[in-house]
């Protein structure tokens, strides 16, 4: 009996496996550890190969830098199963020193970042690098509130789901802390 079973249930896992074996991201590569795209009190732009969005993000803080962040980030391949990529775009910049919210427009998936460190509010300007795919991405959007849990953290965030993706970013800025 369990020989029978063991027949009939083998071939639906090799089915089921098949199905769903490029969804799977592997180990990240960030490069070597002491790679950063930016070093502190400098500019960065960052993008993934073509047909690539980031999927993780890796940043350090440092108080006597400036108040500042190193940066890493991880790209992998966009679901076949959105398309090809359509058109990319830059986002409009959100300014240093102070809080703003921004989601890809145009139903977009974040593929890169470009930000300058201005020294006098002790802050970052953003800029998105965003693309669409031919198909339509289905989402539920919501905001993850534990990268980082207070300003000065170390950050190290990944998509753990290949059906999940970086769309946008909030950030606070704070006067007293910087």
């Amino acid at each position: 009996m369990d020989l029978a079973l063991l027949c009939v249930f083998l071939p639906l896992v090799t089915v089921v496996w098949g199905q769903y074996g490029d969804y799977y991201y592997g180990p990240y590569n960030y490069g070597d550890n002491d790679e950063w795209v930016n070093v502190y009190r400098q500019g960065f732009n960052f993008q993934c190969p073509h047909g690539q969005v980031i999927v993780a993000v890796r940043s350090v803080f440092s108080k006597k830098e400036g108040s500042d962040r190193l940066w890493n980030y991880a790209c992998m391949p966009a679901a076949q199963s959105l398309g090809e990529p359509t058109e990319c775009w830059w986002e409009e910049i959100n300014r240093a020193g102070t809080e703003w919210y921004q989601t890809c427009s145009n139903n977009g998936l974040v593929a890169g970042f470009q930000s300058q460190y201005f020294p006098s509010v002790l802050d970052r300007e953003w800029q998105f690098y965003c693309c669409r795919y031919s198909r339509r991405c289905p989402y539920s959007c919501w905001l993850t509130s534990e990268y980082p849990g207070h300003y000065g953290e170390d950050m190290d965030m990944m998509m753990y789901s290949y059906d999940h993706y970086i769309r946008g970013a909030t950030t606070t800025f704070s006067a007293v802390d910087r």
